[in-house]
């Protein structure tokens, strides 16, 4: 009798995961220790500043002025969604980087936010993005790998899901 090996699943991408933790926290630290605060320094003239400012919200401040709870409860749902992905992760064939890739990035991302919430009591933003008068709110290293990494769970979702109605459309 021969032993079933299991497959192996997606877990070793939350190396990823903690590789964005510390470009993450390692860059908060530069930016506290060497940025001045609401002041931007200027990267690419006309573009992009380093601006270190604080967020208490989520995604462009939203929820910020309300009054503390919001530490708490974008804490909580952000160890409660990168719990979700990593045990998604541990569904997930280990080939399979258009899931492993983008539950691992948005992990970090949280992560790395709730880090910042729990030791500063706010998320520190430094990267400015803007064009003439017209400025994006800014945000970190945490923040742009939620995004990419949501973006790529949208996306490649997409592709999977049309690729299996595919398949299930050219079965007899």
């Amino acid at each position: 009798m021969t032993a079933v090996r299991p497959r192996p699943n997606a877990l070793i991408w939350l190396v990823l995961s903690v590789v964005v933790i510390i470009l993450d926290q390692w860059s908060k630290a530069w930016v506290l220790s060497s940025l001045p605060e609401y002041e931007p320094v200027p990267v690419i003239e006309g573009f992009w500043n380093w601006f270190r400012t604080y967020n208490t919200g989520a995604a462009f401040s939203f929820l910020s002025d309300a009054g503390g709870w919001q530490k708490y409860f974008f804490t909580v749902l952000a160890i409660g969604i990168s719990g979700l992905m990593a045990w998604w992760l541990y569904g997930t064939a280990r080939s399979n980087w258009r899931s492993a890739l983008p539950f691992a990035l948005v992990i970090g991302g949280a992560i790395g936010n709730v880090i910042d919430r729990q030791v500063h009591g706010h998320v520190v933003d430094f990267i400015q993005w803007y064009v003439g008068d017209h400025y994006w709110p800014s945000f970190n290293i945490a923040d742009a790998a939620i995004v990419v990494g949501a973006v790529g769970i949208a996306v490649f979702g997409l592709f999977e899901g049309k690729s299996s109605k595919k398949a299930d459309n050219t079965t007899p």
